[in-house]
């Protein structure tokens, strides 16, 4: 078993293709607790129409995506969301950084959000938002440089129905040279 971690955009096709390995892993996310706007129980055929989704989103240039894999498959990912209306144009959303738990606390999380943040960079984002219901993931932003805007209580729903406070945060990023 290969512990070697690579981490690469993906493009339509590969996200197609992954879609399996990227469902075990919101799947993985959503059974163990995590606020990605899924409710248990959650179906193997929503996690996969899902990805179904987010490739199309890929394809139309509304997206890009991140994967993290293994020796055994994709063990992580993170989505930069620039489908945004027209005014704007320097801005990003980061959507569901996902890690399986068989390998958190790894570094993956922030390796995803590295790269994430260097392309949105590459394609001339000098903004980035983001919010999370999740402590850990808090401490991993606020690691990077990410900024606390606030928290909203009761803001969305953990997957066994618990309401949840969520946190905003931005970073703005420096434009590249």
């Amino acid at each position: 078993m290969s512990t070697e971690i690579a981490v690469r955009q993906a493009d339509a096709r590969e996200v197609a293709a992954r879609r399996d390995g990227l469902a075990d892993v919101l799947l993985d996310c959503v059974e163990g607790g995590a606020s990605v706007s899924f409710m248990l129980p959650m179906a193997r055929a929503t996690a996969l129409r899902f990805w179904d989704e987010v490739a199309g989103g890929v394809e139309r240039g509304e997206r890009t995506v991140f994967l993290a894999e293994d020796g055994q498959g994709v063990v992580g990912t993170v989505q930069l969301i620039t489908g945004l209306p027209e005014n704007q144009p320097h801005r990003a959303d980061v959507a569901k950084l996902l890690v399986h738990r068989r390998v958190r606390q790894g570094g993956i999380g922030r390796r995803l959000m590295l790269a994430l943040e260097d392309a949105a960079r590459a394609q001339g984002k000098t903004l980035l938002v983001l919010d999370t219901a999740n402590a850990a993931a808090e401490r991993l932003y606020e690691g990077l440089g990410w900024q606390r805007v606030g928290s909203v209580p009761a803001y969305a729903l953990l997957p066994n129905g618990e309401p949840c406070a969520t946190a905003f945060y931005y970073k703005q990023l420096e434009e590249e040279p």
